[in-house]
């Protein structure tokens, strides 16, 4: 169980690292800044994960963690063209991204605290923000304030695998199902625009 949450999680780490590396190509930054821009976004969601959970950072104890997002960010800096060409690479690569590391830090969550409720809460800020962090850096509009499935997903993701080991399903078959979950809200959103109602006060005007 232990070696495949460490899959997932270096898919999460990956993925995440790709779309760092792919906001830096569409800035047109050098490949440092392409390494370092995958870094924040592959590791600043397992980071907050592991601070605020009081135990050791993930990438502290394994350095190979850095070692993907380096190889990462010079894959990116070579291909990212390539990606672009199939269309949407960034919100594909936040799709795979939210669906692994919802799960993956609810699931790590668990085996610390034995509190759903906060490993919900958990796995969604692991999901998040990565994201987040690559946003803000690159002075881009965050994806979590627009109104297509985002957090949702994670809390899919999330939700889905909290619920289903309550339910006394094995964890494997739990991530699995969690992870698809998550996975085809947000690619939903990608392809077909899904999206929940917005805030609106009473009485508004739809139209406004």
């Amino acid at each position: 169980m232990v070696h495949f949450l460490q899959i997932l999680d270096f898919i999460g780490v990956a993925v995440f690292a790709i779309s760092g590396g792919i906001v830096a190509s569409r800035l047109k930054l050098d490949i440092l800044a392409f390494v370092l821009l995958a870094t924040f976004t592959g590791i600043g969601g397992g980071t907050l994960r592991d601070l605020l959970l009081g135990v050791p950072v993930f990438w502290v104890i394994n350095q190979t963690y850095l070692l993907v997002c380096v190889i990462a960010g010079v894959a990116t800096w070579f291909m990212a063209h390539l990606g672009e060409a199939l269309g949407k690479p960034l919100r594909w690569a936040d799709a795979v991204g939210i669906a692994c590391y919802s799960v993956m830090g609810a699931a790590k969550t668990l085996t610390v605290v034995d509190r759903p409720v906060v490993a919900i809460m958990m796995g969604v800020a692991t999901a998040a923000f990565g994201g987040v962090i690559r946003d803000t850096v690159a002075h881009q509009p965050s994806a979590i304030i627009k109104g297509e499935i985002y957090l949702t997903a994670a809390f899919a993701g999330a939700f889905s695998y909290v619920a289903l080991v309550a339910l006394h399903m094995p964890p494997r078959p739990a991530i699995v199902i969690a992870v698809l979950a998550a996975f085809i809200l947000r690619a939903g959103a990608i392809q077909f625009g899904w999206s929940l109602p917005g805030y609106r006060a009473p009485g508004s005007d739809p139209e406004a």
